[in-house]
Formats: structure tokens, C-alpha cells, sequence
């Protein structure tokens, strides 16, 4: 009987083995484009109802939490379904390798909202260009499982995080474009690559 667990154990581990060596087909671009364009639909509507969002944190927080909670939502029942058909016996590896990569920057910007949130409200114009530092560091986490031009999209997110941070508390800070513009170009990019990247990777092999 342990020779049949070290089997299935060594079996399971070479699965591990070939899902973080195993390029993850498991984005669907069509679905990043639509959460790029919610980005931009949220920036909208934060325009329209939220005119003062430094005196209405609450409502600027629920607004972009609630958007960015509704993509993963999207992107997480769509990925779960390709991935299945793409990867099929290494489905689960693959899911667990790729969630291994950007969850933990997911559950940062999470935590560090709560913490601003709770403790430095007056601080909350820095949550913008912190969200998009922090959604970087996992897209360059999950380069290694993507097609090689994704390293572009993290230091597009990067860059625009940086700017933000560096423009200070002003005028801009809490701009409805503030997050707009990079998460909306920053999710149709991830999508062109992906669609694109996939792509080229078939035609060479």
C-alpha cells in the first residue's frame, strides 16, 4: 500500500511539474476585454454619481471594489470552463499553478484596502496607483505561464501606478480616469496578447 501512495505521489507531482512548465491557456480574451470595458463603464458612472469621491470614500471604494469583484467573478467562471477543455487531465494543476501566481497579489490589494480604508482614510487618493503596482507584480508573477509579451502589460500597469503616486494628492488622484484609462487599455492589452501570443505560439509549432 505505500508503494501505491509514493506511485500516486510521484504521479502527482510530476502533474505539478508539467502545469508550471505548460503554458496556461485558460484566459478567455473576449472576457478580459469586457472586464477593460467595465473599467471604463465604472469610471463613467463614477463621473456621473460620484462628484467629490475624497469626501465620499465609502461610495468610491464599493463602486471600484464591487467592479473589480465582478471581473474576477467573469474571469474565474470563464477560466474554470477553458480550462477544462484546454488542458483537460491537468486541468486542476494548471488552476492551482496559475491561481498560485496571482492570488496572492489579489489578496494584498484587498488587505491594504481594508487597512486604508479603516486606518488612513485621508490616504485613500493613494489607493489608485497602489491597486495598479500591486496588479503588476501579478501579471509579472504570471508571465512565465503566459505568452512572453505580458511582461509589456506589467510595466504598462507599473507605469501607470507609478504616475499616479507620483502626481500626489491632487485634482487627479481620485479622477474617474485615474483607473479608467489604465485598467481599461490594461485589460484589452492582456486580451491582444493573449489572443495574439496564443496565436503565434501555434503557428511555430
Amino acid at each position: 500500500m505505500s508503494d501505491l501512495r509514493r506511485a500516486l505521489a510521484q504521479i502527482e507531482a510530476i502533474r505539478g511539474q508539467l502545469a508550471r512548465a505548460t503554458e496556461f491557456r485558460g484566459y478567455d480574451p473576449p472576457t478580459l476585454a469586457a472586464t477593460g470595458v467595465l473599467a471604463g463603464v465604472a469610471a463613467a458612472l463614477q463621473g456621473a454619481v460620484i462628484n467629490t469621491p475624497a469626501r465620499h470614500p465609502g461610495a468610491y471604494l464599493k463602486l471600484w471594489v464591487g467592479t473589480a469583484a465582478l471581473s474576477l467573478a467573469l474571469i474565474g467562471i470563464e477560466t474554470v470552463s477553458r480550462v477544462r477543455r484546454a488542458h483537460c487531465t491537468l486541468a486542476l494543476p494548471m488552476l492551482r499553478s496559475a491561481g498560485g501566481e496571482f492570488l496572492p497579489s489579489i489578496m494584498a490589494g484587498l488587505l491594504l484596502t481594508v487597512v486604508i480604508a479603516r486606518n488612513s482614510a485621508p490616504e485613500i487618493w493613494m489607493l489608485p496607483g497602489l491597486w495598479q503596482v500591486i496588479f503588476s507584480l501579478g501579471v509579472f508573477s504570471s508571465c512565465r505561464l503566459l505568452p512572453r509579451a505580458m511582461f509589456a502589460v506589467g510595466l504598462w500597469y507599473l507605469s501607470t501606478g507609478l504616475i499616479l503616486l507620483a502626481g500626489g494628492n491632487g485634482a487627479y488622484a481620485l479622477s474617474p480616469w485615474a483607473m479608467g484609462i489604465p485598467f481599461g487599455v490594461g485589460q484589452i492589452l492582456v486580451a491582444a496578447v493573449l489572443r495574439f501570443g496564443h496565436w503565434e505560439a501555434n503557428e511555430i509549432s
